[in-house]
């Protein structure tokens, strides 16, 4: 029967294995207080307490032994960042990883719980090992520690509705000191608290979440930050799953497109770089950039598209 079961997961191929690694039905790492997860203070704009590490992490060549879990969205080093209104990248004497950046608010005991973990143990890392090697199919990295941040079902400040977002942040480093970062979103209903300008209604408007990393040298932003389309963050993916984005960060590396400009290009997107239209880049599919000199058809007006620029027909002739 061992060896039935043994050929059975063979056959299913690695797919099926790392399914086994989450919750059932579920886009996440299972975490929770049945894990010894613990959970953040229950405030608005709340964080943790310094969480010392048990294994050191490197993010853009400078390594880090401690971190806050801030309430809003966001895993940072050397301080709390409780700002409830997203600041945009770059930031000054800052060294955030955001998975979702937005204003969070967890007071009431029904709004929603922020658990973390550190994880040391082998059936968890090989998940993640798992996972990694996958989608980064020449970067032999085994996991010798990982901590693992979880937002689950957290309502906006100000809301007046039942929308609630859920997502994950997982850090994990390997004996060499190499590093990376997941982001897992498993639903995303609302962008902006009624502090930030969003609708108590629909929790969208005014100034919407922002996601990706900052550092003192080094920023990136993930497509859609700060703008209205963050709420579709679920179903984007850099590999080809939606909801789960995938990076190595002691030395910047993001598989499945091109880094340009601060921001992600999927392979074979094409887009506009300015507000003028006039220089029209590719992403090619071994991770560099083509640009060339290009303007808007007759016709056509320069328009934002996410956190870069497209020819689009105008409205206002329609």
């Amino acid at each position: 029967m061992k060896a039935l079961f043994g050929l059975t997961l063979l056959l299913l191929g690695l797919p099926s294995i790392l399914m086994l690694c989450m919750e059932e039905g579920s886009n996440l790492f299972p975490y929770g207080l049945h894990l010894n997860d613990v959970t953040t203070p229950r405030e608005d704009d709340g964080a943790s307490e310094r969480i010392n590490f048990l294994h050191s992490f490197t993010m853009f060549h400078e390594t880090h032994r401690s971190c806050y879990v801030n309430n809003n969205g966001a895993i940072s080093f050397k301080k709390e960042v409780t700002s409830y209104t997203p600041d945009g990248f770059p930031l000054a004497n800052v060294n955030v990883i955001c998975p979702f950046w937005g204003d969070v608010d967890n007071e009431e005991p029904d709004h929603g719980d922020i658990f973390h973990r550190q994880v040391l143990d082998e059936a968890t890392l090989d998940c993640i090992s798992s996972f990694v090697r996958k989608y980064f199919p020449n970067f032999n990295f085994t996991a010798s520690w990982a901590f693992i941040a979880t937002w689950d079902k957290v309502h906006y400040h100000g809301s007046e509705s039942d929308k609630t977002n859920t997502f994950q942040c997982v850090l994990a480093s390997d004996k060499y000191q190499r590093s990376v970062v997941i982001f897992l979103y498993e639903n995303i209903s609302w962008t902006t608290g009624t502090a930030s300008g969003g609708d108590p209604m629909t929790g969208l408007g005014g100034i919407p979440a922002q996601a990706g990393f900052n550092t003192e040298n080094e920023y990136f932003n993930m497509p859609m930050s700060r703008t209205e389309h963050i709420v579709n963050i679920a179903s984007s993916s850099n590999v080809e799953r939606p909801g789960l984005w995938m990076f190595r960060v002691d030395e910047f590396i993001v598989p499945g497109g091109c880094v340009y400009k601060d921001s992600f290009m999927s392979r074979g997107q094409t887009a506009w770089m300015d507000d003028g239209c006039s220089e029209k880049c590719f992403c090619k599919h071994d991770g560099r950039v083509e640009c060339a000199r290009k303007v808007c058809d007759e016709g056509l007006v320069c328009l934002a598209s996410g956190r870069f620029f497209a020819c689009q027909i105008n409205e206002e002739d329609c």
